[in-house]
């Protein structure tokens, strides 16, 4: 069932996806179902997207070789997978040169670029969020750490950091110690330039997506992010060990509540500055006893929620987001998720820290055809003819079932007939949201 309008291009289209990991493999996958589909290309892909599209090796912030490839191809519509790009102006670049991109402007990716901008953006529109103070001293930062007598706090550079510019803090010498390697050390260079110094919130983290055309929506499915490397959510926090979707605990009032409270502020708000929002807005939240609260904005698809949500819903995605990226979309509000999926990524041994790469990969080829169970690569390349890992995060194992247990069931079946040397994963992922519900809750087709 089609979710997007028809936009007057017909079947054929032509999609780009730009980026290289497992959310990409999973937009690509996805887009590929879409009948109105004729051909997806991705600038540069990796192994496992080379399977079923077309990749060519662009780097991802190279907007003239992008925008000579639309136009050599003629290309109908740009996705892009990851946030930079975007924060850096490529979509209106693109869009100066009558390309349709899917993805916000700089101006509105600035939800994401600047934790301080957003966090003023969130307090003018009433959006709930932490309080917060924002710093570009070292000085006075630290003192304020020190003088705060209500708890622990959370430190997050202002910038673009790949996700380890937020550092939570159990007391104030761990808030100093933060402060000082962002904004004296510059361990992330001008991203640290301000920071924003907040209240901790107590809760569930979960995270929202909706497919936006600067004035309707429609939001996915909720997901539950695992960022810590180990079992038990201790260890280093990595790009994401794996995602469930939906999530059992946000009931149907919950979800009328995000979408009324933040989605609907935020992309009114977005529109009534001057900055219409195009694209994936990625809302992450913080269930706290008074009500969601957002943690922070992206600016695209979440990795490796993209992952796990993606699967769940039946939607044509080239339509919906041609629509999207258009202006056009036929309607705003919920799209259900018509199963339970649930996404374990397997990692290279060593990840997050230093890991080594080149190590052959077995087994994939036990999973070709295998009933609810996919496979998004992020961190692979072809060698000597075989599959080999080059990353830290290498396969995304997807399942997909009516029941949360029986996803994460599937997703496990699949990740045991993998191997690679060093591989390892939690074993673990979705179990909070088995203890929540129960392991037995079914989710038909026609559920909402």
């Amino acid at each position: 069932m089609a979710t997007g309008a028809k936009v007057g291009r017909g079947f054929g289209m032509k999609v780009m996806v730009v980026g290289s990991g497992g959310r990409e493999h999973a937009l690509v996958w996805k887009l590929l179902e879409d009948e109105s589909v004729s051909e997806v290309v991705c600038c540069p892909g990796n192994a496992g997207i080379a399977e079923s599209a077309r990749c060519v090796p662009i780097q991802v912030n190279d907007t003239e070789e992008l925008v000579r490839l639309v136009q050599k191809d003629k290309i109908d519509l740009v996705v892009f997978g990851p946030e930079e790009p975007l924060v850096r102006g490529a979509a209106d670049r693109l869009r100066s040169r009558d390309v349709v991109v899917f993805g916000p402007s700089s101006l509105a990716a600035a939800l994401e670029g600047s934790k301080v901008l957003a966090k003023i953006f969130m307090k003018r529109y009433g959006i709930p969020t932490a309080d917060a103070q924002t710093f570009d001293s070292f000085d006075a930062a630290a003192t304020h750490v020190c003088e705060r007598t209500d708890g622990p706090v959370v430190v997050k550079a202002d910038g673009l950091t790949r996700g380890k510019g937020v550092v939570v803090c159990a007391d104030s010498e761990g808030a100093v110690r933060a402060l000082r390697e962002m904004m004296v050390e510059r361990k992330f260079g001008e991203a640290g330039a301000w920071v924003l110094v907040e209240e901790r919130l107590q809760g569930e983290e979960i995270s929202v997506m909706a497919i936006c055309d600067g004035r309707r929506y429609l939001l996915l499915p909720c997901s539950q992010d695992h960022k810590r490397a180990q079992d038990g959510d201790i260890g280093p926090n990595t790009g994401g060990m794996g995602a469930y979707s939906p999530v059992p605990l946000v009931d149907e009032g919950l979800m009328n509540a995000i979408e009324s409270h933040i989605i609907m502020p935020a992309i009114g708000g977005m529109a009534r500055d001057g900055t219409p929002y195009t694209g994936v807005l990625y809302a992450g939240l913080m269930l706290t006893e008074s009500g969601p609260k957002v943690l922070e904005f992206n600016c695209r698809f979440g990795d490796p929620e993209a992952q796990a949500v993606l699967p769940s819903l039946e939607l044509a995605l080239g339509e919906t987001l041609m629509s999207a990226a258009s202006g056009n979309l036929s309607r705003t509000g919920q799209v259900p998720a018509v199963l339970h999926s649930a996404c374990v990524v397997a990692c290279s041994g060593g990840y997050p820290g230093q890991y080594e790469t080149g190590k052959r990969i077995e087994g994939l080829e036990k999973l070709r055809g295998a009933e609810g169970i996919s496979v998004f690569h992020a961190g692979t390349k072809k060698e000597d003819g075989g599959l080999v890992t080059d990353g830290g995060r290498v396969l995304a194992v997807v399942g997909t079932e009516s029941s949360l247990s029986g996803a994460i069931a599937r997703a496990y079946e699949g990740l045991g007939r993998i191997e690679f040397e060093g591989m390892f994963y939690r074993r673990d992922i979705g179990a909070r949201g088995l203890r929540a519900a129960g392991a037995g809750q079914n989710l038909s087709p026609a559920s909402d």
